[in-house]
């Protein structure tokens, strides 16, 4: 049996066999909001700003990304293919990694609410020179195939193409990423004489999966609460428990996870992926208000409109200490001020 002290240093033992290019700045801030806090009635709310991590304006991809390319690089490859919709931020963070690592970087975008709108995300992803493909349709499902094309065309050219496909194996390993950040935020916690009741963020599916791999190992107090951003034919706890399993598996953790130990929530989803909420747009002011922080309308300003509610119905009460894993996205408020209800003066 490992004590506390001892099961970390195994888990960061074992995290560090994993290849890892070093692309994030890192650690984040574990920064307190005491005016939220006061705001929302008294549970102890802090922030880890994943949004922080420095590439192309952050975000919680960027961790990931460290093994994912670190595998790309040792498979030989000279260019990378991703995609999702057209404001999305794994993409945005993908291509700047695939440049800051001289790989070219291609992507193909379902249409989704936004389509070829130039701001935000596509408007980096733009900047960075990615060869962009914008298909009709929001169905992520469509795209694998589409991927698989286009490593194939690139491979007759005589490249060597990596694909990070959201539905197949580089999911394991970008989770290791996040059963390091539940790591970091352990030792920062402890460095800050702080005990957390919950740990609230919007994800799919790696970043909670990393976390409660983690969380369980190291036999963590921590309830993780996670928020889906959209509803897909698999449920969200059945996807993560197993991303879950199989990165435990790739790590040789004795550790499983059944769908139903899996915490996650879509009623704050509202009409569908991509289109905000009225709760969420009421969080987004509200942390910009009162702490001078940025959320965006698609993952974590529905994240904290869950927060909020919680706290309001009591199921997280005062005195409470509540950590919200800040994932980042906040290049997509630029192609989103008509959603916030901000137009031009006249």
């Amino acid at each position: 049996m490992r004590s506390d002290k001892e099961a970390r240093v195994y888990l960061k033992e074992v995290i560090d066999r994993i290849p890892r290019i070093p692309l994030a700045h890192l650690p984040t801030p574990l920064d307190h909001c005491p005016r939220l806090s006061k705001q929302l009635g008294g549970p102890h709310i802090y922030l880890k700003r994943d949004d922080c991590t420095g590439l192309a304006f952050g975000g919680n991809k960027t961790r990931q990304l460290e093994f994912v390319m670190a595998d790309a690089q040792q498979k030989g490859a000279d260019s990378i293919i991703t995609g999702a919709a057209t404001q999305s931020n794994l993409c945005r963070q993908t291509v700047a990694a695939a440049r800051r690592l001289g790989m070219k970087p291609y992507l193909i975008l379902v249409h989704g609410v936004k389509g070829p709108l130039m701001q935000g995300n596509l408007l980096l992803d733009h900047l960075l020179d990615a060869e962009v493909t914008i298909v009709e349709g929001d169905d992520f499902a469509i795209l694998p195939p589409l991927f698989q094309q286009k490593a194939d065309e690139l491979r007759r050219q005589g490249r060597k193409p990596y694909i990070f496909n959201l539905f197949n194996d580089t999911t394991s390993l970008a989770a290791v990423a996040y059963v390091d950040a539940f790591l970091e935020l352990t030792n920062q916690l402890e460095e800050k004489g702080l005990r957390a009741d919950y740990l609230y963020l919007s994800a799919f599916n790696i970043t909670p999966a990393g976390l409660a791999l983690a969380a369980r190992f190291l036999d963590s107090d921590i309830k993780i609460v996670g928020i889906t951003p959209a509803k897909l034919p698999e449920d969200r706890p059945t996807d993560i428990a197993r991303i879950a399993n199989s990165t435990a598996r790739l790590l040789g953790l004795e550790v499983s996870f059944k769908p139903e130990e899996i915490i996650n929530y879509d009623i704050y989803v509202g009409e569908k992926y991509g289109v905000p909420t009225s709760e969420g747009v009421e969080a987004i002011k509200l942390l910009a208000e009162v702490e001078g922080i940025l959320l965006d309308p698609v993952y974590t300003g529905k994240a904290m409109a869950c927060l909020i509610d919680h706290i309001r119905q009591g199921k997280v009460k005062k005195g409470e200490t509540v950590v919200f894993l800040h994932t980042g996205g906040t290049p997509a408020l630029f192609a989103y001020s008509s959603d916030l209800g901000l137009s031009p003066q006249k």
